[in-house]
């Protein structure tokens, strides 16, 4: 166990970096993160920025020396450097977690293996397109193996000919087809699981996506049916058990019209459907996420507030088109009751780029629903 005093040190240096970096010296902590820009939020809130690759042997060694134990604040993070870190310092998740959630074949292996229903899907691997890809899985999405997210290296196709255009597209990458399926609904899990083996989880999360980039999160008692929101929680506890899993875990799910559920994929630390609770409830992601790392003990999160999360692009900062940066109207979103923005530092604004978010609490669902949709029309967030 590492108590309050020690060093944890964090492989990446963005926003979730930057809000497990707050977490961290908040709980007495000092903290490192290894990083190569200069610029980067996490970097510049940390008491040691380590600005080197992270394949950097000099980089990974001085790492090592300011920090008592390791994380990661995103999946893409080589892998293999965070074996080289686990030869001198506690590391979580460990590398060969980290290496599944990065590669979706591999991923989705995992998840049959555990028991959990993802959609059907075909591998195509290897340079050409397998016979196997049959009618059955048109419509679908093709989507590249490794380093996809927020819509990235996706796209839909219908047909067989299409799969061809799209994959030649994507330079004939290792890629997984997935069937695309009748959705009622998206949701995610945040679950943490100590080196004991203790779980914790938060409630299920609602999440909208638009163009492929979560939009709104909603977390109330309402968001989710029962009996859905009950196998997300058990299949994303089954996913990080079969991983024997050390950290902050998010699975992400879809809920079907006939009322089944699929899981869609995993990310191996906190997630931005999770940012809600460091606000709506007594122990945040980051928070879990410190405790896992340092070993300390985990509590069963309680949410004591309804909350809605607007995720804020970098598109509010050109409305109507404008080609030159505006601010956005702060003081008309934080007047209203309930508002707690974060923006995390980023000196740029591009369209696309999350520059922040805004989580709105208060005494119930309809009180929260209203604000954030106030909120999101001062904004020019389209309603939800």
């Amino acid at each position: 166990m590492l108590l309050p005093g020690s060093t944890l040190g964090v492989m990446g240096g963005g926003q979730l970096g930057r809000m497990f970096v707050h977490a961290a010296q908040r709980m007495g902590y000092f903290t490192a993160v290894l990083d190569p820009d200069e610029g980067s939020p996490a970097g510049r809130v940390s008491h040691h920025h380590v600005r080197a690759d992270y394949l950097d042997e000099l980089g990974l060694a001085a790492l090592c020396g300011h920090s008592d134990a390791i994380t990661t604040e995103f999946e893409n993070v080589p892998a293999e450097a965070l074996a080289r870190l686990a030869e001198h310092r506690p590391v979580a998740p460990a590398a060969d977690a980290v290496a599944i959630a990065q590669d979706r074949a591999a991923e989705k292996a995992h998840f049959t293996r555990c028991g959990v229903a993802c959609a059907p899907y075909a591998v195509i691997a290897g340079g050409k397109l397998p016979a196997a890809v049959g009618d059955d899985l048109f419509p679908g999405i093709l989507k590249t193996a490794r380093l996809g997210y927020d819509g990235k290296g996706q796209v839909r196709v219908n047909s067989r000919a299409e799969l061809q255009a799209a994959w030649d597209g994507l330079k004939r990458a290792d890629c997984v087809l997935e069937k695309m399926l009748p959705l009622a609904f998206e949701c995610s899990v945040v679950v943490a699981r100590g080196r004991d083996g203790a779980v914790v989880h938060l409630p299920v999360q609602r999440n909208l996506h638009r163009g492929g980039i979560l939009a709104v999160t909603e977390v109330h008692e309402t968001c989710v049916p029962a009996a859905q929101a009950l196998r997300a929680i058990e299949a994303a506890k089954a996913i990080a058990e079969g991983l024997q899993y050390v950290g902050v875990l998010c699975i992400e799910f879809f809920g079907l019209e006939d009322g089944a559920l699929v899981v869609n994929e995993m990310a191996p630390r906190p997630h931005n459907s999770g940012h809600w609770s460091i606000e709506g409830a007594d122990v945040s992601q980051f928070e879990l996420q410190v405790r896992t790392l340092a070993g300390l003990p985990l509590v069963q999160p309680r949410q004591h507030s309804p909350a809605v999360m607007l995720n804020l692009l970098g598109d509010l900062w050109f409305p109507d088109g404008a080609t030159a940066a505006r601010t956005p109207d702060w003081a008309g979103v934080l007047c209203l009751p309930g508002t707690h923005l974060h923006l995390y530092g980023k000196t740029e604004a591009r369209r696309g780029r999350k520059m922040g978010h805004l989580t709105v609490t208060g005494p119930s669902v309809e009180s929260v629903r209203d604000t954030a949709l106030e909120a999101a029309q001062r904004l020019g967030i389209e309603p939800f």
